[in-house]
């Protein structure tokens, strides 16, 4: 049915969360140039508006809808309308929405923003994975691609919430990626480090956490539009993890086979930044 093409993102039906800006937006624009059409969805929806009009301006097929993912019945609802607009099933789902949010010490972070952090970067895409995996899995073709961070593994101090709700999404991954395995529906998970998006000036991040933040992005991060096709080029390869940049992969490797040592060495590297901040403070 489907055997035009075993690349998933090319000609794609395409759903994805969080186009409003940043990884979200780039995916969107990129699946477009490849031929696909696009639901660019956004809790935001003139934001979502603006990526779909982009995607026109530069000849491609997209339509905004809002939705936000922590809403189980808004992501229903979201999946109803894009087969309804697709006229079929969607081949390639893209569960991005995210924040950021950090700067605070656990049992100083507050519980309404631990709620709301995993209410959007674990919830959304569980919600997602729930709606849209037994959809692709009776078509036995296509692929869902979480968005998650090298903090699924990294555990940087003082980003506790951050840190939970995207291991959470590398463990969703991994599980449905087993349960779908042979089914012709593919999982991928990006765990990307310091990406140039929006993510820390939209978020709940201490000022100073935030200032180191975008210093990285700045000097440090790929751009949203290489890491989507980084990872677009991954999923297509059938691959499970994408780490797009090298830090990312040098960290999990060390995670893997010096857990003790590595947590301890990010513990004492947070301590002397901080120290070294207060100082020059």
């Amino acid at each position: 049915m489907f055997g035009i093409s075993r690349k998933r993102s090319r000609d794609a039906a395409a759903v994805v969360t969080g186009a409003g800006s940043g990884i979200g937006a780039a995916f969107a624009i990129e699946l477009a140039r490849r031929g696909g059409r696009v639901v660019c969805s956004d809790v935001d929806e003139l934001a979502a508006a603006r990526t779909a009009d982009a995607i026109a301006d530069q000849g491609g097929n997209a339509i905004p809808m809002r939705c936000d993912v922590s809403d189980i019945s808004q992501v229903e609802r979201l999946a109803c309308d894009a087969q309804e607009w697709f006229t079929g099933p969607p081949t390639l789902v893209i569960n991005n929405a995210g924040v950021g949010a950090g700067g605070s010490a656990v049992g100083d972070f507050s519980l309404d923003d631990w709620a709301w952090v995993l209410g959007i970067n674990l919830w959304g895409p569980i919600h997602g994975c729930h709606v849209f995996a037994p959809i692709l899995r009776a078509e036995r073709y296509g692929g869902i691609i979480n968005v998650a961070s090298a903090a699924a593994f990294g555990a940087a101090p003082n980003m506790a919430a951050y840190n939970v709700s995207k291991a959470g999404v590398l463990s969703l991954s991994e599980t449905l990626a087993a349960e779908l395995s042979g089914t012709g529906v593919n999982v991928t998970v990006l765990c990307p480090t310091f990406v140039k998006t929006n993510i820390v000036e939209s978020g709940r991040i201490t000022a100073q956490s935030s200032d180191l933040a975008n210093a990285l992005m700045r000097w440090s991060g790929f751009s949203a539009t290489r890491v989507a096709k980084i990872c677009l080029d991954t999923h297509d390869r059938g691959g499970l993890y994408c780490m797009p940049q090298p830090d990312a992969r040098i960290g999990w490797g060390i995670k893997r086979f010096a857990p003790g040592t590595y947590t301890r060495a990010v513990g004492l590297v947070a301590r002397a930044g901080s120290a070294a901040r207060s100082v020059t403070s």
